[in-house]
């Protein structure tokens, strides 16, 4: 397996016409225009499949856009506790929680915002089990489909010894006991092939339960509104699926929503040498973009040239690993020039932090239609200060 993520967008769209200079740096730009078109495909294969399109919000949470999301989806999929809440707050709809381990002290409140609560283990689902049941809600289990089609392996919920998931081997009736539904996620930015492929393995061996259940959830992961998607054949799949056992059929897809969708915009603040041409930066891979490291990967820089004046891009921290990658220009760069990282909406934004004082990006919301410009968020010294104590 690869040890760097392949970059599986980079399209810049109408961002190709964004002036770089309207808003201050670093700033995440967000195009609800492209948002509503992701959306309305994921609500389309939704109307046309009958499955339940859930956004999730680990991907992207950016809550201004919630009406927008609203008028496509079904709701959305949270991770723990506070994900539940601004689902439940700004989203409505359904809202479906799993989390790896619940603790006793937030179990009640997630219950009281979650219409599915999904867990992980047959003990805290049987822990929990009642009280579930008591409020009236959904119970779910998450399953390792032992069957495995991630790229990297430490991103990979089917890896050796993964956390994730009760091993489908490990499933019987009296594991289900209570269970209304079977969970799965186990798919990282792929198209169709892969859920079928998963779905291939792990049917026979859920197939003896599938009458004691109510619906079935494949989690994230499909890059549905790619253009490479094969949607039609996930529709089939989906109908297919509810036809034979007369069940309910779960996506949450949270990078196809917001795919394409943002741009993180930077400024070049100074321009070193040491054995290649350097470029410091205002954004920072570890804080602005801690993915860069994490998966790795490397983002697509707008408008790169496959010739010209390559430099070294790296961030303002002290950390010597916060370099974001190798990239080329057709000019020479200077002090003070913007530029302007593709595909930054999912993910990226979720994961910020103020490591070094380092300030939090602007987050701003475009219209490429109207050219409409609104700075949704811009973060102060105090959202860095309350953080600690």
């Amino acid at each position: 397996m690869s040890e760097m993520m392949t970059t599986q967008a980079g399209d810049a769209g109408a961002f190709l016409n964004f002036d770089l200079s309207r808003v201050p740096t670093p700033c995440f730009v967000v195009d609800e225009k492209a948002i509503e078109r992701n959306l309305s495909i994921l609500g389309d294969v939704a109307d046309r499949s009958g499955a339940h399109v859930l956004s999730a919000l680990k991907a992207f949470s950016m809550f201004a856009l919630a009406p927008l999301v609203r008028q496509h989806l079904g709701g959305v999929c949270a991770s723990g506790i506070f994900e539940a809440r601004l689902g439940r707050e700004e989203y409505g709809g359904e809202v479906a929680t799993f989390c790896a381990g619940y603790k006793d002290s937030e179990i009640d409140e997630i219950i009281a915002l979650s219409d599915h609560v999904i867990f992980n283990s047959p003990t805290q689902k049987d822990r929990f089990l009642a009280k579930c049941q008591a409020a009236g809600k959904q119970v779910g289990l998450r399953i390792n489909p032992e069957h495995s089609e991630g790229e990297i392996p430490k991103y990979d919920p089917c890896a050796p010894c993964s956390r994730l998931g009760t091993p489908v081997s490990q499933v019987t009736r009296e594991t289900l006991h209570g269970v209304d539904g079977v969970h799965m996620h186990t798919l990282c930015e792929q198209g169709f092939d892969p859920l079928a492929r998963t779905w291939a393995s792990v049917e026979p061996r859920l197939a003896p339960y599938m009458d004691q259940l109510k619906w079935l959830n494949f989690g994230g992961g499909h890059h549905i509104t790619r253009d490479d998607y094969d949607r039609e054949a996930l529709i089939a799949f989906i109908k297919e699926i509810r036809s034979k056992y007369d069940i309910d059929v779960y996506l949450e897809p949270g990078e196809a929503v917001a795919l394409d969708a943002g741009i993180l915009i930077g400024e070049i603040l100074d321009l070193p040498e040491n054995g290649m041409d350097l470029a410091i930066t205002d954004i920072s891979a570890t804080c602005h973009m801690p993915d860069v490291i994490e998966a790795p990967y490397r983002p697509a820089l707008m408008n790169e040239t496959d010739t010209g004046h390559t430099y070294r891009l790296g961030g303002p921290s002290c950390l010597a690993g916060d370099v974001i990658g190798d990239y080329t220009w057709a000019q020479p760069l200077q002090v003070g020039d913007r530029f302007a990282f593709l595909d930054q909406a999912h993910y990226s934004m979720v994961k910020t932090n103020t490591f070094n004082g380092v300030p939090l990006p602007t987050i701003a919301l475009w219209n490429s239609e109207t050219d409409a410009l609104q700075i949704v968020k811009q973060f102060s010294y105090d959202d860095f200060k309350e953080r600690l104590s």
